[in-house]
């Protein structure tokens, strides 16, 4: 008789409902079915002990200070075949997120530091992805989320099943490819997080950062704003705004600043592409 998981906070639903009102009941049970739970996992341990040893599973940083929260995410994401890490506190968190995990989930209201400075801080030495979660919903606190240097932004109550897509999403855009990046006399440094022209060193922002590297990983590819905006911010909350149209003039205003060759070219009725 197989063993049942019952999650609670909505997993039914595939939306977690997580406040002040969250009760203090565990958020994962494991159910005995017919007095057969000790002969299971008997059972599930000696299958564990017989298989071949599995692939490096992804790590997740958590960084959440609310015990509830963080003690689901990992429930889910484990089952879901992650590492799971978790630390409630920024300071800290910003010494656990530079020791190398492959993904991020960043709450912004968070002891000592604040989910904001610790982006900014990892953004300065890591491109690793982060995922903001948090209960800020206002269209400011996304904005400045996503510009100190976040890869996409959720809110809670979420949908933990969205949350898992959007992990997915980020860890498949980072998988490993070429380090630089080159088109014509410019050159990024995925490592160094550093921008080139002519040899001469680019002050990016790292969303200025982040936009340049996509549209150098497909050169010549025309690209619409819709395209862009949700490979590069992962959100779709400000799709009907000129803000790809202000990061391509800032964009340009530096990398294509005084250059013979303009690499960032309009495309009219359609969008935006790098031509080489």
């Amino acid at each position: 008789m197989e063993l049942f998981r019952r999650f609670e906070a909505g997993r039914d639903s595939g939306t977690l409902e997580l406040g002040h009102d969250f009760e203090a009941e565990p958020a994962c049970s494991v159910v005995e079915v017919d007095g057969r739970e000790e002969a299971h996992q008997r059972g599930k341990d000696m299958e564990r002990s017989s298989a071949p040893q599995a692939e490096k599973r992804p790590k997740i940083l958590i960084v959440e200070d609310d015990e509830k929260i963080a003690r689901v995410l990992t429930l889910e994401l484990d089952h879901e075949g992650f590492e799971v890490e978790v630390c409630a506190d920024g300071a800290v968190a910003i010494e656990r997120a530079l020791k190398g995990p492959d993904l991020i989930i960043l709450d912004l209201l968070l002891p000592r530091i604040d989910g904001l400075e610790v982006c900014r801080r990892v953004r300065r030495h890591s491109a690793v992805p982060i995922i903001m979660l948090t209960a800020k919903d206002a269209v400011p606190d996304r904005v400045s989320g996503l510009e100190s240097g976040a890869n996409d932004y959720l809110t809670k109550p979420f949908s933990i099943d969205e949350l898992i897509a959007r992990i997915r999403v980020q860890l498949r855009s980072h998988e490993p490819g070429p380090r630089i990046l080159t088109a014509h006399d410019l050159e990024l440094n995925r490592d160094t997080h550093e921008v080139r022209r002519a040899g001469n060193l680019i002050e990016l922002t790292a969303k200025e950062f982040s936009l340049l590297e996509f549209l150098l990983m497909y050169p010549n590819k025309v690209h619409t704003r819709d395209e862009i905006f949700n490979s590069v911010w992962g959100s779709d909350f400000l799709g009907g705004s000129n803000l790809i149209d202000v990061y391509i003039r800032y964009l340009r205003n530096k990398v294509d600043d005084r250059a013979e060759h303009q690499l960032i070219q309009t495309v009219r009725g359609v969008g935006y592409a790098l031509r080489v």
